[in-house]
């Protein structure tokens, strides 16, 4: 199958340019770039940019599909516009053996319109305690290992990890917070949690955790990803690490871009999140650590609850919100801010990610895997989370004015989402 787009704004985050031109897809791939309007499908000036790859979307396969399956993230992905989505290994049971890596594979691949690549846990049952069989999930497709947002609290456990890691080549994905600190946070410390009687945490346990994790990449030479920076006062410890040549990349969750702690006043559990929301200088400070570079990955922390576990107390309530679905609007919010260009965006949001994961996706050139985004970044709307396609619906920004729609999407050449073209 052959399909010839046209009339296109090429959002390119390899070049960093934005151009106008067109595409030309063919078994899989893309086979030809042109200028001007030329022949083919026109698309009446919209976006085209490479899809989205999401690092750390939780799908509750196994254990609480009733919170999201493959089939209803899948869903919500391809009308997001992110076209692989990589699972965290946090479900119920923690995915930390070959046999459950394998179980959720195949349903991925039997339920999901978008690519899946699965994680899997760096400790069993995430408990911290004795590393898991790092090779052997390797073998069985897994692509990095965390424990999500649990903390490795044992230093000795980690660093042995780390160096099989290495050894290994495996990717280490760590969430950075002095766990007992954190521990049962709900806010970042200052007035405004006092004003609240909230239980706050210091944005210093980021920048402890960090710091920690730093030392053990010296020692072990270890590949690392950092799921969320969050706070301005981390960010120097990960410029320095960065340029003495330590194997570290970083991310942010698109929450932690776009909402600050002045959200939750009035007590909305639908914006409590981990690690919690900070102040607006955090938010301006990692905003322009994503438009520099420091910042690579820009992803959604894709974590679905049902409404019992959220109509809860503040304090009670559990952590986390949907993203999939409200990714690509949120972001673009930081274009028409113009705090990034749609380029710079798409570097953080496709690219990179994709470099991180040895992918061949990402890109928009000739040969490139044809997983892309068409959207109109000026589409208004109102966001209804009603109308998500979770099974999950605790969105932050329900009843939000929001721009940018996506119209199609495709995953290998093939439309998922979107009027036919």
């Amino acid at each position: 199958m052959t399909l010839t787009l046209t009339n296109l704004r090429l959002i390119d985050p390899e070049t960093g340019e934005e151009t106008r031109g067109g595409v030309t897809l063919r078994d899989g791939v893309i086979t030809d770039r042109h200028e001007g309007v030329g022949g083919g499908v026109d698309c009446g000036g919209l976006c085209l940019a490479p899809g989205i790859v999401d690092i750390g979307v939780k799908v509750c396969e196994p254990g609480e599909r009733h919170k999201e399956s493959f089939g209803t993230a899948g869903q919500a992905a391809a009308a997001g516009g992110v076209t692989t989505i990589v699972t965290r290994p946090d479900t119920t049971p923690a995915i930390d053996s070959p046999e459950t890596l394998e179980f959720v594979a195949r349903r991925a691949r039997e339920a999901s319109p978008v690519h899946v690549l699965p994680m899997a846990a760096l400790t069993k049952d995430r408990a911290g305690g004795e590393m898991t069989e790092i090779g052997f999930l390797m073998d069985a497709g897994a692509v990095a290992f965390t424990d999500g947002d649990r903390v490795i609290r044992d230093t000795k456990v980690l660093s042995r990890a780390l160096t099989y890691a290495k050894a290994r080549g495996a990717l280490v994905i760590g969430h950075v917070q002095e766990p007992i600190l954190s521990d049962g946070a709900a806010a970042t410390s200052g007035k405004f949690a006092s004003l609240r009687g909230l239980p706050s945490v210091t944005p210093m346990a980021e920048r402890m955790g960090l710091d920690r994790d730093i030392a053990l990449l010296e020692m072990t030479g270890a590949a690392y990803h950092v799921d969320q920076i969050t706070t301005a006062r981390a960010l120097p410890a990960l410029d320095r690490a960065k340029r003495n040549g330590l194997d570290i990349t970083a991310g942010v969750s698109i929450h932690h871009l776009t909402l600050n702690e002045f959200d939750v006043s009035n007590y909305r559990t639908f914006f409590k999140v981990k690690p919690p929301l900070r102040s607006e200088d955090d938010r301006q400070a990692v905003v322009e650590a994503v438009a520099s570079g420091l910042i690579d990955i820009i992803c959604s922390m894709h974590t679905p609850q049902d409404e019992e576990s959220k109509r809860l107390p503040f304090e009670a309530a559990a952590s986390g919100a949907v993203g999939l679905e409200t990714l690509l609007p949120a972001a673009i919010r930081l274009t028409h801010s113009g705090d990034l260009s749609l380029p710079e965006l798409w570097r953080a949001l496709s690219l990179n990610p994709a470099k991180r994961l040895g992918l061949d996706t990402g890109r928009l050139s000739v040969g490139a895997p044809a997983d892309l985004v068409m959207f109109d970044p000026d589409a208004p709307f109102i966001m209804d989370r009603f109308k998500l396609r979770s099974k999950s619906k605790n969105t932050p920004y329900d009843e939000a004015r929001m721009q940018g729609r996506v119209r199609a999407t495709f995953v290998a050449g093939r439309q998922v989402f979107g009027e036919a073209l």
